[in-house]
């Protein structure tokens, strides 16, 4: 079973109070490339949340971000330094005081210097980090049947195509007897015109056509390529990630699927051959997207 490497998966949890977003998006990598976009408060969980994409997602260039969206805007904070605050308020109204100077934003002026204000440490507390994980896990199953899905597409466009190879190698099969009738005529015919017929040794034209034909038999690299096909067919019922396997695969039918065709010697096998590659082709393309 193939999966995409591409996917999209969006969950959203709303408690009223709060709502979480969380979404995943990914595009083809060779490997794993994990962008992630968390509020501050969640910075401690980042490790955990790498773990379980590096478990789940495998491959692929993914960005993970999660949105709070609170029904009271408002910032909280811990409190003032009343005694500070004061502390900072008397020095300012003295040294006004001091230089003859109006005293009308000293309480705005001591607010914003340090320490007065102290503000709520951001963290996430354990039962909020449960909903938020619970989202996540609704938008990580949502993103896997989103690359399920897609792959079901791709896997079905790959066997389509294996079976056209398939199906031109058994016409390679039909053209080939006519091949050796046809090599025997060409030569005899250039052996004619060059040095008479008269003159050919029928016993030694008989062997050196053996040989020549020996070396265009194309037996192997048929068996070869059924096998190759029939591989890249059962791995694709496998239930583990294999894009790089049926790459390897379809690198060696495309290799075997090159020998056939430059030994052919026959134009209508080449034609056979030449739709072989298109769709070889086709494949690799497909490939790239695949896990």
């Amino acid at each position: 079973m193939l999966k995409s490497m591409t996917g999209y998966g969006i969950a959203v949890f709303d408690s009223g109070n709060t709502k979480y977003t969380v979404e995943i998006k990914s595009l083809n990598s060779k490997f794993l490339e994990l962008g992630l976009r968390i509020p501050k408060s969640f910075s401690e969980k980042e490790f955990q949340l790498r773990n379980e994409c590096n478990k789940q997602i495998e491959r692929g260039k993914v960005n993970l971000s999660i949105n709070v969206e609170q029904s009271d805007a408002t910032v909280k904070a811990a409190g003032i330094d009343k005694a500070l605050l004061k502390h900072y308020y008397d020095q300012l109204k003295s040294v006004s005081t001091d230089l003859n100077e109006p005293v009308g934003n000293l309480l705005q002026l001591a607010l914003g210097l340090p320490e007065v204000v102290k503000y709520e440490e951001e963290t996430v507390s354990e039962d909020e980090w449960k909903l938020v994980e619970k989202t996540f896990q609704q938008a990580l199953a949502a993103f896997q049947q989103f690359r399920a899905d897609e792959g079901n597409v791709l896997e079905q466009d790959v066997k389509m195509r294996i079976g056209i190879i398939l199906k031109n190698l058994q016409l390679v099969e039909v053209e080939e007897p006519k091949r050796v009738p046809v090599i025997r005529e060409r030569l005899n015919q250039f052996l004619s015109e060059a040095v008479g017929r008269e003159a050919i040794d029928q016993n030694r034209f008989e062997q050196e056509l053996i040989y020549y034909i020996d070396k265009l038999d194309i037996t192997e690299e048929k068996i070869r390529l059924k096998s190759h096909c029939d591989y890249f067919i059962e791995t694709l019922k496998s239930a583990d990630a294999n894009g790089k396997k049926l790459g390897f695969i379809s690198q060696e039918i495309g290799r075997e699927i090159n020998t056939l065709g430059s030994k052919a010697n026959d134009a209508n096998i080449q034609k056979l051959v030449v739709g072989m590659k298109e769709e070889l082709e086709k494949i690799k393309e497909q490939l790239l997207n695949v896990l």
